[in-house]
């Protein structure tokens, strides 16, 4: 991966930029300059973006239908949309909930428009709707940027007579001083109503959404603000007058937003309060679709059984509980578990969420094994249900994007515990090999890289950041986390095992842990004081107190032998104790 920028740091940089611009008495509209550097809506910046976006109904298979998304940067950021700048859009995940074997979607949304500004520029909307044929579908999500001037700067706001915006079919000539030239400028109404009688025109059917929220609270700092509101009631006052559907997207993902506390709702936004990050894009794109699964008029009905309902309503609970797997007695054998699926739901559940030391092949009497596949030792399976959510070769970093996390997050009741326990390979490079590496550190930060593997950009965030967003998932389900440190490895410097405590994983744990009120149990420490015991060599011979340990071991100094799991379940036994945790009373 190539470092781009940290998002701190670009923030502090865009704004040094508007103020040096303005207090050299450059023109204004070189403050709109993009990562790409060039301006939005000018010929060079849609000539690029004409490049990335996709050519008109070029995705189109056969006779199926397109789905066509119109809109701003809310939909699909910068230049290039490719997230080079830490911003994604909703219409860059918005494909994922289609099955494309029935239809294809294809996102032609700019960043930088209004809907004065994307119909009247024939390189997007007229570009966009020739590749519309009759049966497509046309979703529209424009009004962010109409506001400020009319005839200067980005002159791209819409007519408003006496101030306020208008649904009225009604029009104001101007002299655009951007464009040098008389312009004809419409209310937002009148763009609107020609979106959708344009789409008409061709055979498809429109759809339109209100505007994604912005990150913003009133004063009770529970609510967000609905400063668009006005776009909202103007935008299902259209669609009724004209039979259009509407998605209250904007109410859908408000609520959502409304669920989390500020840290949280801070990361779904990127550098500004308006543009999302991955995590606001992903939800955004959610909500279009669960607001159209939810929608009830007729026109939809046909690109509702488009949707993948899996995704649009996933039962994580069901996948995770038949995730459990059998127990294993010291020889390896299987010990099958007797709960019933819904004994296993209705008992308290203590999920692990962790890499190969807690869940490995776990089948194998010689091969490796995962702590976790232990479990049943030290817990006691009459009073809760221990579910081994651990992944081998994840990190926190590639156990959140794929989607792990979310998983155990969405399954998640009060009174529920979550051992947490990553370090392995979070301490690899970002940009190396399998690209699971994190920022090394306890603190809260963040830097977008590009991959050298796939060529997308990806905002990577510290090692503190993934834990302390896994405490907080929690938490706001009622669920506990308790924090472990990794279990250590069998290096033996000097004839003793290796500890990675000071300015290293544990420490950071304990930090993070500390810092959100939660429990840490050592259990890179309790289990190396057990193996030092055993094996440290007075006589420094660190070959001979690796080859004596690695009983515990197998294949390499990471992963454990089935001897060595069972040494760290009871390690973690040991350390829930020491810390009198409310976990110890489903101790066996």
């Amino acid at each position: 991966m190539k470092y781009i920028f940290s998002c701190k740091s670009l923030f502090a940089a865009c704004s040094l930029l508007v103020l040096s611009l303005t207090a050299n008495g450059q023109k204004k509209e070189d403050i709109w300059l993009d990562i790409n550097g060039v301006r939005d809506l000018t010929a060079d910046s849609i000539a690029v973006a004409n490049q990335a976006r996709p050519v008109p109904g070029s995705s189109r298979k056969g006779n199926n239908p397109v789905l066509f998304l119109i809109g701003n940067s809310t939909m699909r950021t910068g230049t290039m949309g490719n997230g080079n700048n830490g911003q994604w859009g909703w219409g860059y995940f918005e494909h994922e909930y289609f099955d494309e074997n029935k239809i294809t979607v294809e996102n032609h949304a700019l960043g930088g428009t209004s809907p004065r500004t994307f119909y009247k520029s024939p390189d997007l909307w007229k570009r966009s709707l020739s590749g519309v044929k009759p049966g497509d579908y046309v979703f529209l999500e424009l009004g962010h940027n109409d506001n400020g001037p009319i005839d200067e700067i980005r002159a791209r706001s819409s007519y408003r007579p006496n101030g306020k915006l208008s649904i009225a079919e009604d029009s104001i000539i101007i002299f655009n001083k951007v464009k040098q030239c008389q312009d004809t400028v419409y209310t937002f109404g009148g763009y609107t109503r020609r979106f959708i009688n344009e789409v008409r025109a061709k055979g498809a059917t429109p759809v339109l959404f209100t505007l994604t929220p912005r990150n913003a609270y009133e004063a009770d700092g529970k609510t967000i603000q609905r400063k668009l509101s006005e776009f909202t009631p103007a935008i299902f006052a259209i669609g009724k007058e004209m039979n259009v559907p509407v998605i209250d997207l904007n109410d859908i993902s408000a609520k959502k937003l409304e669920a989390y506390g500020p840290w949280k709702t801070d990361y779904h936004f990127f550098l500004d309060k308006i543009h999302s990050s991955a995590f606001g894009a992903k939800m955004n794109a959610a909500s279009a679709a669960e607001g159209l699964d939810a929608c009830d008029d007729p026109q939809v009905a046909v690109l509702k059984t488009y949707l993948i309902q899996e995704k649009v309503h996933p039962n994580y609970e069901e996948k995770l509980l038949a995730w459990e797997p059998n127990n294993y007695d010291k020889k390896g054998k299987v010990i099958p578990k007797k709960k019933t699926a819904e004994q296993k739901k209705s008992a308290v559940r203590i999920f692990l969420c962790g890499d190969s030391t807690g869940k490995n092949e776990d089948k194998n009497p010689d091969g490796m094994w995962g702590w976790g596949s232990q479990g049943y030792t030290i817990f006691d399976e009459s009073k809760c249900t221990f579910i081994n959510c651990a992944k081998a070769g994840r990190s926190t970093r590639t156990y959140l994007n794929e989607n792990r996390w979310e998983e155990v997050y969405q399954t998640l009741r009060p009174g529920d515990y979550v051992l947490i326990q990553f370090g392995h390979n979070d301490i690899g490079g970002i940009d190396k090999d399998k690209e699971r590496g994190v920022i090394p550190c306890a603190e809260d930060s963040c830097k977008v890289f590009k991959s050298k593997n796939s060529g997308k950009y990806e905002v990577v965030y510290s090692f503190g950041w993934y834990i302390h967003k896994m405490i907080v998932d929690a938490k706001e389900k009622g669920a506990i986390p308790v924090i472990l440190s990794f279990t250590p490895r069998n290096e033996w410097p000097k004839g003793k095992i290796e500890r990675r405590s000071k300015n290293y994983i544990p420490e950071w744990d304990a930090k993070v842990a500390q810092e959100n009120g939660c429990e840490f149990v050592d259990v890179h420490n309790i289990s190396a004081d057990f193996l030092d015991k055993k094996f440290a060599r007075t006589d420094g011979d660190a070959a001979k107190a690796k080859q004596e340990a690695s009983i515990y071991f197998n294949h390499d100094h990471t992963h454990t032998s089935l001897l060595g799991a069972r040494n760290n379940a009871q390690s973690l036994a040991k350390g829930l104790k020491e810390i009198k945790s409310p976990l110890c009373k489903y101790l066996k």
